[in-house]
């Protein structure tokens, strides 16, 4: 059976939580395939908020597997505080989660790499989250890294203390303050790693390939978003993995021709947290109120996100990359009030009226050309049907998706699960 895939089209934080909450019940296995405690998928229902950062979306679901693929990075302390969480939530979560030998494992030394090395940047900085995601997956690809597999083995203590002993090495070259008691980190650390093996250890790969030999119905759930990418996103201000359709393959083992559907995650306007390009920001009383009505603050850092109008150029890059045959708009409820909505269509580029996405799209080489379109004011936090969407909305969307040439099959109107409609 062929394996669908969830993914953030913009800059992260779309809403790739709340959605795989919602389409779990349709699915018997949710697997995340990249990134790490980076990440921050927010899901609420019965009028309470969860913040999840490893653990896949579908950990609430009691009949629904959840597996923690070989692309992602697991930091165990960060691990483990989320499974007291969900523990103190009354969810058995031991029955359901499973966890990919091959996962590579982040160490108390990569967090601190991650702090010194952005630290040194100076105001170069990428604007990191300083989760040692990114150090992690620097030693995954330099073959130094540890996996949880490793942690079944006699000897992985040894492979610890020489991996660790390199990084401190390297910390000390950065030449920055950085203080730190590895110690003490290190019992934190290693009670973690007490935790994690308790949980099911899996051969991931093996297990998915009976799944879906056996028909079972699979999503495959992402983290961050496209335009992330640490190929295709905007370099150098992305993550460390591959955040679009092609990491799925290879943060599970998939085979590209058991991709199924794509379903693609966009917000109604667009958001970013940190440094880099961002075209269409706003920095006016328009991109403050998006950000006050939307609560555009990150889940895993707490940072405000940078606002702006929708970007259609980038959005339909990020559509190409990853052959999206559906489209899930969110937060369609934040515009309401506008009088006047702007969507970017094009941008001129160093003098050209261009429609894709060039190599640089900073300041100074991009300017946006928007198309204007008639706001409404209508509260759609209280809708549940199509039929109930104010007329603008709905040519807002009709704009969207012959632009895009590809159906938008919900659009979510508020943050509970209840407040989703399927179009």
């Amino acid at each position: 059976m062929a394996v669908d895939l969830l993914l953030g089209l913009q800059w992260g934080d779309e809403g790739k939580g709340k959605i795989v909450d919602v389409l779990t019940s349709k699915y018997k296995i949710i697997a995340r395939f990249q990134g790490g405690p980076n990440a921050g998928h927010t899901l609420v229902f019965n009028g309470k908020k969860h913040v999840l950062h490893t653990i896949p979306s579908g950990i609430f679901h009691e009949d629904t597997a959840n597996l923690v693929g070989n692309g992602v990075v697991i930091d165990p302390v960060i691990f483990k505080k989320e499974l007291d969480k969900l523990e103190k939530q009354g969810v058995d979560y031991r029955k359901s989660l499973l966890i990919s030998r091959k996962a590579h494992i982040i160490l108390p030394t990569h967090r601190l790499l991650d702090a010194a090395s952005e630290a040194a940047k100076g105001k170069a900085k990428i604007g990191s989250t300083l989760k040692g995601i990114g150090p992690t997956y620097m030693d995954k690809t330099g073959r130094n890294g540890i996996r949880v597999g490793d942690i079944e083995l006699a000897d992985w203590k040894i492979k610890y203390r020489a991996l660790a002993n390199k990084h401190e090495a390297m910390i000390a070259f950065y030449n920055v303050d950085i203080q730190y008691d590895l110690k003490e980190l290190e019992t934190e650390f290693f009670d973690a790693i007490k935790t994690l093996k308790s949980l099911k250890f899996i051969d991931s790969e093996e297990f998915l390939h009976q799944a879906q030999k056996s028909g079972d119905s699979i999503l495959a759930e992402g983290a961050q978003g496209s335009l992330l990418d640490i190929d295709f996103g905007t370099y150098p201000f992305v993550t460390s993995s591959n955040t679009t359709a092609a990491g799925a393959c290879t943060g599970l083992g998939i085979a590209p021709n058991k991709i199924g559907d794509v379903f693609g995650i966009f917000k109604a306007y667009t958001t970013r947290v940190g440094s880099g390009p961002f075209p269409t920001e706003l920095f006016d009383e328009v991109g403050e109120t998006m950000g006050r009505v939307g609560h555009e603050f990150g889940a895993t850092t707490g940072r405000s996100r940078r606002c702006g109008w929708l970007d259609l150029v980038a959005l339909r890059y990020a559509c190409q990359i990853n052959g999206v045959t559906q489209l899930i708009m969110m937060k369609g409820d934040v515009l309401s009030g506008f009088k006047t909505l702007k969507v970017c269509t094009a941008y001129n580029y160093n003098g050209n009226e261009i429609t894709h996405l060039p190599f640089n799209i900073e300041a100074e080489n991009v300017t946006p050309l928007y198309t204007d379109f008639k706001g409404w004011d209508e509260d759609l936090t209280q809708m549940t049907e199509a039929s109930q969407m104010p007329k603008e909305l709905n040519d807002y969307i009709a704009f969207l998706e012959k632009e895009l040439e590809i159906p938008i099959t919900i659009v979510s109107v508020g943050p509970d699960r209840k407040q989703t409609i399927i179009r």
